[in-house]
């Protein structure tokens, strides 16, 4: 259950702000996107003030013995009807059986393609980045787990002239997944008292980890590009990811409802994940529109450091 939990929160993270309200190619504020947890080749991250890398520490009490995931996004131009756009191809690379007292680094590389379907051409550069993993002794029975992404693609051929363009070359979204097979995480955001000091001296840059899964459980961490509380959760009441920052489902589903014919036409044409987003909004149940009015939790749960996206 865990496993299934943290992987939709961090699925939430890899789209988080994918496209926004109202979800048209042609609104000004889609026309920059992919603003969480870019990691650029370096030449262009000096240029645009990106990320080209990530870093994070965390905290694990007992033998360590830790999986690491690393998931972005990998971006593919489409062009159409004399339109480009960009879609996302899921990526990940997996680090496993990481111990104590080890350093581990794995390089990974994925190559360019183009392809032509019917009317539409896809292109897609290639990119490539290197995950560092460092794990050393901080106290008797206290580990701490070191991880940097950083984006390694050479652009030395075809310097990309704009920002979109820098986005091909780019690891999107970019977080990791930890799970701790042996041993448990330590909440850097409500650490035990007497780890308060260990944890206040973990650096973390570009990104946040939170305890993930079942809340009161220590095997799993979300290293996200969002500030998160530990144990976030999507609430049970969504019907399906909205991609807009802050949404509020109802709120977004009742404004897609009311989109004219022509917009929504723009909207299903420009994305697979905006087609289905729209077809799923339209064929809601009165009873699960209903449900997107308001529940009532119990506050007291987020003084214990659950949150819900």
């Amino acid at each position: 259950m865990s496993a299934e939990m943290v992987q939709k929160i961090a699925d939430a993270v890899l789209y988080e702000g994918y496209m926004l309200y109202p979800y048209r190619p042609s609104s000004v504020k889609n026309r920059q996107r992919w603003t969480f947890g870019g990691l650029y080749p370096q030449a262009c991250a000096a240029a645009t003030g990106d990320r080209s890398r990530l870093f994070s520490e965390v905290l694990v009490r007992g033998e360590p013995l830790v999986d690491v995931k690393v998931k972005f996004l990998h971006l593919i131009a489409e062009e159409k009807d004399g339109r480009t756009w960009q879609v996302a191809q899921e990526r990940e690379v997996e680090v496993s059986g990481v111990r104590a007292n080890t350093r581990r680094r794995e390089s990974f590389r994925f190559g360019p393609s183009e392809d032509r379907e019917g009317a539409a051409t896809r292109r897609q550069e290639e990119i490539g980045g290197l995950i560092e993993i460092i794990c050393g002794p901080v106290e008797p029975g206290l580990h701490k787990l070191s991880i940097a992404v950083s984006n390694t693609t050479d652009v030395s051929d075809s310097q990309p002239a704009t920002r979109d363009e820098a986005s091909m070359r780019a690891l999107v979204a970019a977080h990791a997944i930890l799970r701790a097979a042996c041993g448990e995480f330590i909440s850097l955001t409500d650490p035990p008292d007497g780890l308060r000091g260990a944890a206040s001296g973990c650096v973390n840059e570009g990104v946040w980890p939170v305890l993930a899964g079942e809340p009161g459980s220590a095997q799993w961490m979300l290293v996200s590009p969002i500030i998160l509380y530990d144990y976030p959760q999507i609430a049970p009441e969504s019907p399906g990811d909205l991609f807009d920052g802050t949404e509020i489902d109802e709120i977004l589903t009742l404004r897609v409802l009311t989109m004219t014919d022509q917009e929504k036409d723009e909207m299903r044409r420009s994305d697979p994940r905006l087609r289905e987003l729209l077809q799923r909004t339209e064929s809601l149940r009165p009873e699960e529109m209903m449900k997107l009015h308001g529940a009532l939790r119990n506050p007291r749960a987020f003084s214990r450091g659950m949150g819900q996206r």
